[in-house]
């Protein structure tokens, strides 16, 4: 699974990497080492304006959205503390993601993310879990395949009332390869920018065709490196939590 990641890039860089049209600057967000599930995260997606006359039109957009997709028919938001990673393999038929999967798509940018091995703790003689902070040999952003919901709280009465919607996101998993394979079984899918635009674009519906962009994780090679388990708490945030340990 992906269940932490850091992201610190600025609003203006993700807006020029990811060619961004939309953007609020009142969605800013403080850059995190060390996202968590239920954290709001940026995520880079396209959307047709509701504006009479726009046709097919679609726009760009970076928004700040909660990480853990809630489905638009769920009771209780709190589902979606469950619901933060969705398999590759599966993705396009389960019932919490499939609607999405064919409309709602979106980019996830990261620096990298986090995943833990247990090893022996020459110190106690034990087995412990160590994590390691795992990204691209070149240090660019990875575009974390992602897929996004609305969900429309019953206790709002007006529709253009923001307090009625909340909206969440998913992340796209795959089996490991490289670095991340001799750490972890799964990992994050990221997308190659030559598959940015049909999978973000919303008129682009047919399930087999989607799956076929998610046929293996972006191109280049992953570097993985152990750190401080001062990660395994998520009220310790900084870039020191990315500095090699030994």
């Amino acid at each position: 699974m992906c269940g932490r990641y850091a992201a610190t890039r600025s609003p203006d860089d993700l807006v020029q990497l990811f060619q961004v049209t939309d953007w609020r600057p009142e969605e800013t967000l403080a850059p995190s080492w060390n996202v968590a599930p239920t954290d709001d995260v940026y995520a880079v997606l396209e959307r047709r304006p509701r504006h009479e006359g726009a046709g097919d039109e679609v726009r760009r957009q970076l928004r700040a959205l909660r990480w853990g997709l809630v489905p638009s028919w769920a009771d209780d938001p709190k589902i979606g503390a469950r619901l933060i990673n969705a398999r590759v393999e599966t993705v396009h038929e389960k019932p919490a993601f499939r609607r999405a999967f064919v409309r709602r798509r979106c980019l996830l940018p990261a620096d990298g993310f986090y995943e833990w091995r247990q090893i022996d703790d020459p110190a106690t003689g034990r087995k412990r879990k160590q994590p390691y902070f795992i990204h691209g040999e070149d240090d660019q952003v990875m575009a974390l395949a992602g897929l996004y919901e609305y969900w429309r709280s019953p206790d709002v009465e007006r529709d253009d009332d923001p307090a009625a919607w909340l909206i969440t996101c998913t992340v796209i998993t795959t089996e490991a390869t490289d670095a991340a394979g001799h750490i972890h079984p799964r990992m994050p899918l990221a997308l190659t920018p030559g598959d940015y635009d049909a999978w973000l674009d919303p008129r682009h519906q047919d399930p087999d065709a989607l799956r076929n962009l998610l046929t293996s994780p972006a191109g280049g090679h992953l570097n993985a490196r152990p750190v401080s388990t001062a990660v395994n708490d998520v009220r310790n945030n900084g870039p020191e939590l990315l500095e090699e340990v030994t």
